[in-house]
């Protein structure tokens, strides 16, 4: 694509991230809004400094096969206000008890665990009808919309991202092997990205064999993903980890020769595409060789 030969990598991601940034502010009611303390506390989370990987992905994967981005935007928002009530529930004290994220107190530390549970509630429920509007306002691409739609609801579903989330909270019990590490962290981590450039081809058009290529892709780099968050974390933090991890479980050298695996099967995934995945291939490598 014109846009990818003429920008950097880095710049090509900016531009992304900038359209997707408008987006978000477009598809969410005001925070001013009655009643205003939810729609405050959604709009902190969304606005948190988030990387916005998944939207950025769901993008790429679309621009592939249709260049009219203003198509992929409702999808790429709802994967960004789904990523982001997953976190708000994640760092309740009855989940992960975390007090800060991305450099800022959690939500339920500013608006208490009652409205930081609504809030992600809230983020889960509009992701499906900003969605459903796209579907009902593009009727010649309604079949798509529902389509993608049920994708990343399969995704966040008791097979996809809950229940990788319910092994989590009892990881240390049944967690004992690079297998079951594995399970977990697909259903975790690994659905809702594989779900982003999978929703993505198909809103682009992308035929049967193209979306099975995009799907394989989703799948390693998702796990490649969490591996390499892993071995991040061992070097942040002395203390032994609460929950078994990739590094407890394979080793420092064991996570990273696992991670360049799963990076080359990611990248094989996309030979089917050519120049047209230089971007996701790109992302790729930075997403699985960053260092913070």
């Amino acid at each position: 694509m014109k846009t990818e030969k003429s920008l950097s990598f880095k710049d090509e991601f900016g531009r992304k991230a900038s359209i997707i940034e408008d987006a978000l502010k477009k598809y969410l009611p005001s925070e001013d809004e009655t009643p205003d303390v939810i729609h405050k506390a959604v709009h902190y989370s969304v606005f948190g400094r988030g990387k916005r990987i998944r939207p950025v992905l769901s993008m790429a994967a679309f621009e592939m096969f249709d260049e009219d981005v203003r198509y992929i935007l409702p999808v790429a928002c709802a994967l960004e206000y789904i990523h982001t009530y997953s976190l708000i529930h994640d760092d309740l004290p009855a989940m992960d008890n975390d007090d800060m994220r991305r450099g800022k107190p959690t939500s339920h530390k500013v608006f208490g665990e009652a409205i930081a549970i609504l809030a992600g509630d809230a983020l889960l429920t509009h992701a499906f009808n900003v969605i459903f509007d796209a579907a009902i306002e593009n009727k010649e691409r309604m079949h798509l919309y529902l389509t993608a739609g049920k994708t990343i609801a399969q995704a966040c579903d008791m097979d996809g991202l809950i229940g990788g989330q319910a092994i989590d909270i009892n990881s240390a019990q049944y967690v004992d092997s690079p297998e079951k590490l594995m399970d977990m962290d697909l259903k975790k981590t690994g659905r809702l990205i594989t779900a982003s450039v999978t929703a993505g081809a198909i809103i682009g058009g992308a035929g049967a064999e193209e979306i099975s290529a995009v799907k394989a892709f989703g799948e390693k780099l998702g796990l490649a993903f969490q591996v390499r968050d892993d071995i991040l974390d061992s070097k942040e933090n002395d203390i032994a980890p609460k929950k078994p991890t990739y590094v407890s479980v394979l080793g420092v050298d064991g996570s990273e020769q696992y991670v360049r695996e799963l990076s080359n099967e990611a990248l094989g995934s996309l030979r089917l595409f050519r120049g047209k995945a230089a971007f996701l291939s790109e992302l790729t490598k930075n997403l699985v060789d960053r260092k913070a």
